[in-house]
């Protein structure tokens, strides 16, 4: 993913930081909750690899989800926002404007 040019301050990247993890964690936790949940009413062999393409197609869209590039975080975190594994007060701390650049992008996509 391309990303825009912006500065980030040192408190900024803190937050950045910490609501990226925040994210992933979330979402990573919902994850293997899901996952668990599937496996145990698995009875076919069908189904063993379902789960098997399942997983697959998560884990390229959780590390294509995950790039650690701050020029793309106002991105990334616009979709953590749509997809609500992150809120607007796990950003508490960015720029007003990144925050406003972040909420319409969540809003648009």
């Amino acid at each position: 993913m391309q990303g825009i040019e912006t500065e980030w301050s040192e408190l900024e990247k803190q937050v950045a930081e910490e609501a990226f993890k925040k994210a992933y964690n979330r979402e990573t936790t919902a994850l293997i909750q899901e996952i668990s949940n599937k496996a145990s009413i698995i009875t076919e062999i069908e189904e063993v690899w379902q789960l098997h393409d399942f997983l697959s197609a998560k884990r390229h869209e959780i590390d294509g989800k995950y790039d650690f590039d701050y020029s793309a975080f106002i991105f990334v975190f616009a979709r953590l926002l749509k997809e609500k594994w992150i809120s607007l007060d796990d950003l508490s701390g960015l720029e007003t404007d990144k925050l406003a650049k972040m909420s319409a992008l969540a809003r648009m996509s």
